[in-house]
């Protein structure tokens, strides 16, 4: 399989690759920057639980999780590029409305539909990604993509922080819906449609209820989605608490943006690392031991919390912090390619379905954990080990109790493998 495999018609494969990561990360822009802007954001429109904040983070998570079924769905109909210039139009028009809602409950209305925009995104990016590469060259891929989209974890909270200086919270929203008109233009002139005209897949609620059919009964695809659900849930938490753990538990003030910029720069380094390794041990080898990794980290890092009554010494929390999301950076790639790898003659859907699980039950858990803050660290850290062990549980049904297996060529044991490895290849 060469680089610049034939349905990219023509553009370069560094440009696919690096145009599939800003397609992806208006997600994470919408996300981080405004994670200086929360206590902003509580003060401005008077809210009487300082906590209620980080509704701004998980009404987007929401909207975003919930609307990538129907995306994915219409994608594997309509092509990739019509779809994604839809999304990209909604994402953009919510967060030019969101600059003048007047009161927080429009906002978190805005908020979501501006998550039903950018969720087009996310299950387009995947769906040609899929089209186009298979097996673990699709999980290097995606590494490549999630490394470039990691940078912008780096650079917005600290965009976020800027803004702020010279405005408010209004101002982060006019910067996300250039940034996204900027990405709906590059998208126009130069994205290709990877969809073949015969891989399209009729609108009829036969095939529709078929395509899911395949995603929710596959027992593999099920499982490692469910396990990326819960490891999204710990960085959603995270994300959710960043600006109360930096900004109050440890009163870093405005610097505490470096810090959690320091967080991304070490995933976007796991990420890298991981597109370089894939090939070489395979994605279940490298995910797995990640995964058993990321739960002694937590449990070590809950331990340490509790004799140190909620709140342990910064350092400490920064290198368990640090540590923790580096291990992501080997487990959610991966596990996404492992669920997407039996999938592929329903790419669309299946992106689509995974990625509503993913994103969805993520953020539900991750709101639930971030809401649970009491001015310590210990339900955060709690909240971590409990989605750890269900996420290792979840990896041990989907490997039939057996970790670090080879990764498995195509088999009859799952009847789109084979139809997904010839398509790729």
């Amino acid at each position: 399989m060469s680089d610049a495999p034939d349905r990219t018609r023509g553009i370069p494969y560094w440009e696919l690759v690096t145009l599939i990561a800003c397609i992806m990360a208006l997600n994470a822009a919408a996300i981080d920057i405004f994670i200086p802007a929360l206590t902003g954001i509580a003060r401005s429109l008077e809210l009487a639980n300082p906590n209620q904040a980080q509704f701004v983070i998980s009404s987007y998570v929401m909207g975003f999780g919930i609307a990538q079924i129907a995306y994915g769905t219409l994608s594997d109909r309509y092509g990739r590029r019509p779809v994604l210039l839809f999304g990209l139009a909604i994402y953009v028009a919510a967060s030019i409305a969101a600059v003048f809602a007047p009161t927080f409950g429009i906002l978190l209305a805005l908020r979501a539909i501006q998550g039903i925009g950018a969720a087009a995104t996310r299950v387009i990016a995947v769906s040609v990604v899929r089209d186009c590469f298979g097996g673990a060259r699709m999980a290097s891929v995606m590494s490549l993509v999630m490394m470039i989209f990691m940078v912008i974890p780096v650079i917005a909270p600290n965009l976020g922080q800027l803004i702020l200086l010279f405005g408010d919270w209004h101002e982060i929203f006019l910067a996300i819906s250039a940034f996204g008109a900027f990405v709906a233009v590059w998208t126009y002139f130069r994205m290709p449609e990877t969809l073949h005209p015969e891989d399209r897949i009729p609108l009829t609620m036969s095939r529709v209820t078929g395509a899911f059919k395949l995603v929710v009964t596959n027992r593999r695809a099920f499982a490692y989605t469910l396990s990326t659900a819960l490891t999204f849930g710990v960085l959603f938490a995270f994300i959710n608490q960043a600006e109360q753990v930096y900004g109050t538990i440890y009163a870093l003030g405005p610097a505490f943006t470096l810090y959690f910029s320091a967080g991304a720069i070490f995933m976007a380094v796991a990420s890298f690392t991981n597109s370089r390794l894939v090939v070489r041990f395979g994605m279940r080898r490298l995910s797995h031991g990640a995964l058993c990794l990321f739960l002694a980290f937590n449990i070590l890092h809950l331990a340490i919390a509790l004799l140190s009554g909620g709140v342990p010494p910064f350092p400490v929390f920064l290198v368990g912090i640090i540590a923790t999301l580096c291990l992501f950076g080997f487990i959610g790639t991966n596990f996404n390619a492992l669920a997407m790898e039996p999938l592929g003659h329903v790419a669309g859907t299946a992106s689509s379905v995974l990625g509503f699980m993913q994103t969805f039950g993520g953020g539900v858990l991750g709101a639930t954990i971030g809401y649970l803050y009491d001015g310590t660290l210990t339900p955060l850290l709690s909240g971590y080990v409990v989605l750890s062990i269900g996420a290792l549980l979840c990896a041990l049904i989907a490997e039939n109790g057996k970790l670090f297996a080879r990764d498995r060529a195509p088999s009859r044991e799952d009847p789109l493998v084979t139809h997904s490895h010839a398509a790729a290849e």
